[in-house]
């Protein structure tokens, strides 16, 4: 019922949004506008702050997973996913992906992960922006031969409550180390 209930909220908020005005950080560049009209599958997700506190208004206090959204979603200002699904490659340039992580050059964003395959595998990019200390923004730019996926969170994002709502709500689960692992203790013989 719960998931029900979520699923839900989700299509609503989906559904308003959709009528709300694009975020710029939202707009894709002009080859991958083109590539979505080649995509098999396409999610566009576009929640400014006003659909975000709507939506929270659903949650439940009493549950402390919800509660943890809430605090977590209460400094957000905006959500911005694109993923496009294709049956066959090519149908979108490297130069294009290219554009979209130019977006994320400035002196408050940093590369805080890079993965880049020369074998024709998953290429990813996660983007932090950070402004007077605090998290600010968050970007993940995420593309393979047959899927392109890109991610922006705007607002204050608390990296340990994040965390926390990995594998729930849809947020895919990350282990964020919070404490160095002890080094392995020499065997003494």
């Amino acid at each position: 019922m719960r998931k029900t209930a979520l699923i839900c909220i989700a299509v609503l908020a989906a559904a308003i949004g959709a009528r709300a005005e694009e975020p710029a950080a939202c707009k894709l560049p002009a080859g991958l506008e083109k590539a979505v009209a080649k995509a098999a599958e396409v999610v566009n997700v576009n929640l400014d702050e006003n659909m975000i506190k709507f939506a929270g208004n659903f949650l439940n206090k009493e549950d402390t997973d919800q509660v943890q959204a809430q605090k977590m979603l209460s400094g957000i200002h905006g959500i911005c996913v694109r993923s496009l699904k294709f049956d066959t490659g090519g149908q979108y340039t490297d130069d294009d992906v290219q554009v979209l992580r130019s977006q994320f050059r400035s002196p408050t964003w940093s590369n805080i992960v890079g993965v880049q395959s020369k074998r024709g595998a998953e290429n990813v990019d996660v983007l932090l922006r950070m402004e007077k200390g605090a998290v600010t923004g968050l970007a993940v730019i995420a593309a393979n031969p047959l899927e392109l996926t890109f991610v922006h969170i705007d607002g204050a994002i608390d990296p340990a409550q994040f965390s926390k709502l990995g594998g729930r709500f849809g947020i895919p689960k990350i282990e964020l180390p919070m404490k160095p692992k002890p080094a392995p203790k020499a065997d003494s013989k």
